[in-house]
């Protein structure tokens, strides 16, 4: 039913080519709304109107999701040909650690997808919505084709609509566009059918935010229909570039794969050459790959990636998949947006310079109107302090009375509506003593000019003592010629061009965003509407310089960026100077040739993929940058060589966060499409956020590297001790249970513990490790071939001893088993750190470990006493003194390693 509603939705017309009283007829509607039965029937035909969200996964769906690994699927092999040699206690083994590490992963990921659902919850929309000749407000999933909306400034548009009628309407359409500014509406407008989609003024957009004036439009498409559903189809089912962990474990995984392969098939080729019986040699290849293979490895890794999700949930950093965990200390690039993230999204008006070119700072930050209008320290001495603040109160007053925002407050908290730049005006006047509501008691509104792009400025006619008094606001080059005076400490004077002109550019160059003000008195034909024409002879009041103010903690987060060996980049629909004045206070650029703008990529993309990269390369600020430019910009730094993070959080930046290795959403501001497509969510909106999940990703591959150190070292030292086994021509010198019984029991229980290992401290003091660096890079080969041979050759001269001694091979195998334990929980602790001595390692920062190594030994030891068990494991109790000579022979490993160290 659903997919007839979804075709006939789509058949309809581009309703922004008819007019308003065709766009009704089209749609079935009337302007008193539909009828609840009405509804009903829709509701029915069309569904819910919701955007596309990827299928949850179930439980049972995630559960056999961590089986998609290709180090599972060796230990799976090794677990069916451990049930056709009948050796059930191999494969039970290892069919119960499969398990174990498909449970935790399993809670892990079940409970991301709850968190980023209960985001989702946060986020509801509501809509005002007409039905039955009564305005009532409803959930937007129940709105249908044909309902009547109304908007107001700070509500979120519901769906596609067909405006119907506006007053002073304006919407912020970023989200979806990428144009920073709102867009006026015009409802009687009609377009054709190639307008593209920010000049369809007669139209508005599911997602994007009504700033200014009131309206009604006809809801003209829901749910996928919508533009913002479009593009939301066209990623959530895509797939985006791999987390860097899962490439290096793939390529890490193949190696293992390759040389256990290559180990089994020789062995077993040399066995057969000696004329074992077949049975012996199929009882090898599985002892050996067992030995060869970390089987504890996905647990640990799977606890590694638990524990990094935890400790970046307290950092204000949701993840939405494990392996995304760490994607953030690999990544050698964030693109992040400006607005929100780097900055506060809050306008501000910080300073206000006059037009006799003295200039007063407007101490505060946000929305709240605390703080104060005071002259700068660099004033002139003998300045009129009475006269500057009779100007400052004049231009507050025509700040206040040109302006349709609202602050108040409500509950003991202040709260504010309508566009931010009004809003930000208010917060200034508010701070030098007017408060709109009085000053509006004694000059009462009679006309308003709203805001039109092609003119660029809004002014507000209000009556006092019976006179008619005119203010305006708006960008300076469209004021001046409105102006003839200009208003100083002795009274209105001629105005100089010249001289404020050089102040407006001043400011700009600052980084500000510059608005003029300035009032006049007006007089009126009786029953005219004020127009631009009426406003003449006017008098300059100053100028005001706003900027969307930095996060406190922005700058820190930055520079800890760059120690990290970070790029940081910010991509930005503002103008470049604006941007680059930012980004100059971040420590992020400092010169004009590291501005990028969309004009420039276009044309180095229009020249070829070599140019765009160039010119990325070593940009560090991306201004006016389009919607579809920022997957361009990922697209060139990943060819740059870069594992990229991207931030985004409107519906086209979904393509984006798709491609990046990791993608990062906003959890406050963000659309759902945004949320949906990225693998981590920050809670907070807050660039320093996405630092602390920097860190706590290094972390969290720091303790993997040691994990798989740990247990690879281990391995091969089993591997040295069969080989050389082999080569002398002895028996097994542990059998399969028995190597099970050393790395899923003894050995497991110190890897999940090493997994929990705190910072090391520095984590942002150290460069990314180079992206197409392996697992295995130069230091862990080195380290685990030195480990090995030591472990593997001292292991074998024990069991040789043990032979030769006229012992039994049972024998010979118990102390070897019991030695090889006694490595892993030396190794263990030198496994803590690749740079550190392990004396200078608190063992208390991590008492998982110390207590689990300690529980490791002593399940060992009592294993040999437990009569079922030993007689599986093949082990028997061994005197104190036996024990000791072991120890002994197992710690200078941990002298090899401190050498080691010392050398490195």
């Amino acid at each position: 039913m659903k997919d007839s509603a979804t075709a006939n939705q789509s058949a309809l017309p581009l309703l922004h080519t008819l007019t308003a009283a065709e766009a009704l007829i089209r749609l079935k509607a009337s302007s008193q709304g539909l009828t609840q039965a009405e509804v009903d029937r829709r509701l029915a035909e069309y569904g819910p109107n919701r955007l596309p969200q990827p299928e949850t996964p179930g439980v049972v769906a995630i559960f056999f999701r961590q089986f998609l690994s290709p180090l599972i699927y060796i230990l799976l092999a090794a677990a069916i040909v451990s049930l056709l040699l009948k050796e059930w206690s191999d494969a039970t083994f290892i069919f119960g650690v499969l398990t174990i590490n498909a449970i935790i992963g399993t809670i892990q990921e079940y409970s991301a997808e709850k968190s980023a659902a209960a985001l989702r919850s946060l986020v509801a929309t509501r809509a005002r919505v007409l039905r039955d000749g009564v305005s009532c407000q409803i959930d937007a999933e129940g709105l249908v084709p044909g309902d009547i909306v109304s908007l107001s400034p700070g509500l979120r548009v519901p769906a596609d609509l067909r405006l119907l009628s506006g007053n002073g309407m304006e919407i912020d359409e970023s989200l979806l566009t990428g144009e920073s500014l709102p867009t006026r509406k015009h409802p009687d407008s009609l377009g054709t059918p190639d307008t593209v989609l920010g000049d369809r003024t007669n139209m508005a957009f599911a997602g994007t935010m009504a700033m200014r004036g009131q309206g009604e439009g006809v809801v003209a498409a829901i749910g996928l229909e919508t533009e913002v559903g479009r593009i939301a189809a066209s990623v959530l089912g895509s797939s985006g570039g791999k987390p860097p962990l899962l490439v290096r474990m793939e390529t890490f995984t193949m190696r293992v794969a390759t040389l256990v392969g290559i180990a089994v098939v020789i062995m077993a080729g040399v066995s057969l050459v000696r004329g074992a019986p077949l049975g012996e040699i199929f009882l090898l290849a599985v002892a050996l790959a067992v030995s060869a293979v970390p089987e504890g490895l996905p647990v640990a890794l799977t606890v590694a990636l638990a524990v990094g999700m935890r400790r970046m949930a307290r950092r204000n950093v949701i993840v939405r998949r494990l392996v995304a965990v760490e994607a953030l200390g690999s990544c050698t690039a964030i693109a992040s947006d400006k607005t929100g993230t780097l900055t506060v999204n809050e306008l501000t008006v910080r300073t206000v310079v006059l037009p006799n070119g003295r200039s007063w700072e407007v101490t505060g930050e946000g929305t709240r109107p605390e703080g104060e209008l005071r002259p700068t320290a660099d004033a002139d001495a003998d300045v009129d302090a009475d006269g500057d603040t009779a100007l400052i109160q004049r231009l507050c007053r025509a700040a206040s009375l040109t302006n349709d925002g609202f602050i108040g407050q409500h509950d003991g908290r202040w709260i504010h509506t309508g566009d931010p730049v009004d809003v930000a005006l208010l917060v200034m006047a508010h701070k030098g003593g007017l408060i709109q509501s009085a000053l509006l008691k004694d000059w009462p509104q009679i006309d308003a000019i709203p805001f039109e792009a092609s003119y660029r400025l809004t002014a507000n006619l209000n009556r006092r003592d019976g006179a008619s008094w005119a203010s305006a606001k708006g960008a300076l080059e469209s004021l001046l010629p409105l102006c003839d005076a200009m208003a100083t400490e002795k009274g209105d004077v001629p105005l100089d061009h010249a001289r404020v002109e050089k102040q407006m550019i001043a400011l700009a160059e600052a980084g500000f965003r510059v608005l003029a003000l300035a009032d006049g008195s007006i007089t009126l034909p009786d029953g005219k509407a004020l127009g631009v024409d009426d406003l003449e002879h006017l008098t300059l009041l100053g100028l005001v310089g706003m900027i969307d103010p930095l996060r406190p903690e922005a700058e820190a987060a930055v520079a800890r960026c760059r120690n990290a060996g970070i790029q940081v980049s910010m991509v930005t629909g503002d103008h470049p100077g604006t941007a680059l004045a930012i980004a100059r206070e971040l420590g992020m650029a400092s010169s004009p040739r590291q501005v990028v703008t969309g004009f420039k990529l276009r044309e180095a993309k229009t020249a070829g993929e070599d140019q765009l990269d160039r010119l990325t390369r070593e940009a560090r600020v991306f201004a006016r940058v389009e919607p579809e430019q920022k997957l361009d910009i990922v697209h060139s730094m990943q060819r740059n060589g870069h594992f990229v993070a991207v931030t985004g959080d409107g519906a086209n930046d979904a393509p984006a966060l798709r491609a990046a290795q990791v993608g990062v959403a906003m959890g406050k501001n963000g659309t759902d499409v945004a949320r949906e497509t990225a693998d981590l969510i920050l809670a907070d909106d807050n660039f320093a956020s996405i630092v602390g999940g920097v860190e706590e990703g290094r972390v969290a591959y720091a303790n993997v590297r040691k994990v798989i150190f740990l247990l690879i070292s281990t391995g091969a030292a089993e591997l040295v001790l069969f080989t050389l086994s082999l080569i002398a021509n002895l028996p097994l010198p542990l059998v399969a249970v028995q190597l099970l019984w050393l790395n899923l029991v003894t050995n497991g229980i110190q890897d999940v513990a090493l997994a929990l290992e705190p910072a090391e401290g520095g984590e942002l003091d150290r460069a990314p490790r180079p992206p197409r660096e392996p697992v295995f890079n130069r230091l862990m080969i080195e380290r685990v071939v030195t480990t090995a041979l030591v472990m593997g050759v001292l292991a074998f001269l024990v069991f040789q001893h043990i032979l030769y001694s006229g012992q039994t091979v049972e024998q010979a195998r118990n102390g070897t088993l019991l030695l090889m334990v006694l490595f892993e929980n030396v190794q263990a602790f030198n496994s803590r750190s690749e740079s550190r001595s392990v004396f200078f390692h608190n063992p208390l920062r991590n008492p998982a470990l110390l207590f689990g190594t300690l529980i490791a030994q002593l399940i060992h030891i009592g294993a040999m006493y437990v009569p079922w068990l030993n007689d599986v494991l093949g082990i028997a109790p061994v005197s104190l003194r036996e024990w000791g000579v072991l120890l002994g022979v197992a710690l200078i490993i941990l002298v090899v390693m401190e050498m080691d160290k010392l050398l490195w």
